[in-house]
């Protein structure tokens, strides 16, 4: 294998910093990048129980680890870049009464855009992140794909399907080979001190994963109170903004009924809360734009697939139809529950990734 200079962006968990150890094994010239994404109030940003891939303590993790391997570290400053084309957006979609994924935002225009462009400013040929996801040639047809991590449980390739061939060519994701039982066992053997780190799970940006308090300030429209009401649009009950709310969810309502009640609508327009029964929320169809393909240059006709509706959502098949205005529009086998505007569908054929769009609505 050719000896390449690889950029890697080490997070200060195991699975990044396993990626990096794997290419200094490889024989490559390997330094390390921890991206400063967000300013974490004091309180968390150095606390043992901080279960975010920002602040100091994970720069800190990172920087041991680049110093146990031997390699350079940098720290690189995009919070201005991250709150302008993530928080922003996250900020945003919660005002239109969408439920947005922050990962596929960052994913897309800071990992593999900024971090990509700063790393071959710094020499590098090559950038390598710790996603479970596989990136593969495919020499038949000349395209780069992403498949999905070995590791079924802990496959990340729902949040890249954004990537295009250029960022795909540009990049490797050593870990996509292994399990996460073996990325901690390499980590142990190697004497990392992350090797038992916690996995991250909050949003990096919401501590305590705060959604309603993080937004409340920033999208003060969106925190007003408004109607409950059932799909006859008689009212049920007060609101307490429709950040508080996403499509699917039972807990919170303060409504006093016989039955469960699931939220099954967020209407911006008129700050109303439209909630019923469990069965209302399966939907055997939905539309999705800014769609995006890798397995295949465009969509020239109905493709039969599996789909994901969210990222913990199994597959289900599916057909995915072209429409004349540049979406898709998706018809299920069987109804999906809680198809939720502003989540990403994603499709699949078998460990290949087709493509994926963001869902605007459900029918």
């Amino acid at each position: 294998m050719k000896r390449k200079k690889i950029a890697v962006a080490m997070s200060g968990g195991v699975d990044s910093s396993v990626a990096a150890a794997l290419l200094c094994e490889q024989g490559h010239e390997v330094f390390g990048v921890t991206m400063n994404l967000f300013s974490l109030p004091k309180e968390f940003c150095r606390s043992d129980d901080l279960r975010s891939c920002c602040g100091w303590k994970s720069a800190e993790d990172a920087q041991r680890v680049a110093v146990a391997l031997g390699i350079p570290h940098y720290v690189a400053d995009f919070r201005k870049d991250f709150e302008r084309t993530v928080i922003a957006d996250f900020c945003a979609e919660y005002g239109r009464g969408r439920t947005p994924n922050p990962c596929l935002r960052c994913n897309e225009h800071i990992k593999f855009e900024l971090f990509l462009n700063k790393a071959k400013k710094l020499g590098a040929e090559t950038v390598a992140t710790g996603h479970h996801a596989r990136i593969e040639l495919d020499q038949d047809s000349g395209r780069y794909l992403l498949k999905k991590g070995k590791d079924q449980r802990k496959d990340q390739s729902y949040f890249l399907y954004t990537l295009t061939q250029a960022q795909l060519a540009s990049a490797l994701m050593p870990v996509g080979e292994l399990t996460k039982k073996e990325v901690r066992e390499r980590a142990r053997r190697l004497g990392l001190s992350v090797a038992d780190k916690a996995e991250s799970q909050e949003i990096c940006f919401v501590p305590g994963d705060n959604y309603a308090e993080f937004l409340r300030s920033k999208v003060p429209d969106a925190s007003r109170p408004g109607p409950i009401v059932d799909p006859e649009g008689r009212i049920l009950g007060e609101h307490k903004g429709i950040i508080s709310y996403t499509v699917g969810q039972r807990k919170g309502m303060g409504i006093a009924s016989s039955r469960p009640l699931y939220v099954l609508a967020i209407d911006p327009l008129n700050n109303t809360i439209t909630v019923g029964r469990n069965e209302d929320l399966y939907k055997k169809g939905l539309i999705a734009s800014a769609v995006h393909f890798i397995s295949i240059e465009n969509l020239a006709g109905p493709l039969e697939t599996t789909a994901k509706i969210r990222y913990k959502h199994p597959e289900a098949k599916a057909r995915v139809i072209p429409a004349p205005d540049g979406r898709i529009i998706v018809e299920f086998e069987s109804a999906q529950r809680a198809i939720t505007p502003g989540q990403a569908v994603v499709f699949y054929e078998g460990d290949v990734v087709v493509g994926g769009g963001l869902i605007e609505s459900s029918f």
